[in-house]
């Protein structure tokens, strides 16, 4: 049986998941800084990001990338960071006030329908949130309009499956639970946008010039199996959209095996996950 995507169901659904999940999100926010750190400050510097910018953060989440690039703006420098869950926004604010930048605003906002002034920002960055965005031409369409002339655009996305496995063996296992069929090209996903050249053909085709994609190595270091699936359980919303149609019983059959999968990366040094990620930067 067929079943055709509804990017409003779908945007729907992934809001509500976020909703629930953005205080565990926010709470494994350390981790989230570890484990995605390095690329984060390749992407800025690939960015240009400095003192004075003013930086859109699309899909921010709670923020912690957020608080990042508004400490490389400084306080001359202003870092609008919006996302559709404004109970993950709700936790970048409360970062913000609490680490003394005064620089941060946060509003909720569609990526797709990015309501800001035209030419209004020097960078637009995006972590690991234009994979799940239905319309990526629209959004990156919707960014480069923000953009100053000669701004740019920054993401993080993930690489392939199979250097991914520490999220892409999950995927499978509860696709296969749950009687899903694999992500049909053009659908949202956390590896839409891995493929060879996907991410430089899709800035090219939004229009924008001298783009530059860099892979970049990120093993996700937890101290045990057990932690990074309940690091997973908990956080993940979309492991969580795709589990909501099973009974408990079959969700944790789901997890059990997840579990089991996921226990060949536990070692003496503990668990390190294989990730890889792609930054890709262009400019307007």
């Amino acid at each position: 049986m067929t079943t055709t995507f509804d990017p409003d169901r779908y945007k729907a659904t992934t809001r509500a998941q976020w909703e629930s999940a953005a205080e565990a999100w926010h709470r494994w926010g350390p981790l989230l800084g570890r484990w995605l750190g390095p690329a984060t400050e390749r992407m800025l510097d690939l960015a240009g990001v400095g003192p004075g910018q003013r930086v859109l953060d699309v899909a921010a989440g709670a923020g912690e990338q957020t608080l990042v690039a508004a400490r490389r703006v400084g306080p001359g420098g202003q870092v609008l960071a919006t996302d559709i869950s404004p109970a993950l926004l709700s936790f970048a604010a409360s970062d913000a006030r609490a680490t003394g930048l005064r620089n941060v605003e946060t509003r909720t906002m569609d990526g797709e329908a990015l309501d800001v002034p035209e030419a209004s920002f020097d960078v637009v960055m995006c972590r690991l949130g234009l994979i799940y965005l239905p319309d990526q031409q629209r959004a990156l369409a919707g960014m480069r309009r923000a953009l100053v002339p000669g701004g740019r655009v920054a993401a993080i996305v993930f690489a392939t499956a199979e250097a991914n496995a520490f999220f892409s063996l999950p995927v499978s296992i509860v696709r296969r639970h749950a009687g899903l069929p694999p992500t049909a090209p053009g659908q949202p996903g956390p590896f839409s946008l891995s493929g060879p050249n996907v991410l430089r053909d899709a800035y090219e085709r939004a229009g924008f010039r001298d783009v530059v994609v860099e892979n970049i190595a990120a093993p996700v270091r937890l101290t045990s199996t057990a932690e990074c699936v309940r690091f997973e359980r908990e956080s993940f919303g979309a492991l969580h959209q795709m589990l909501a149609g099973l009974d408990g019983a079959a969700r944790e059959s789901a997890w059990d095996e997840i579990a089991r999968e996921l226990a060949r990366f536990e070692g003496p040094n503990g668990f390190v996950g294989p990730c890889e990620l792609l930054i890709g930067v262009g400019t307007k």
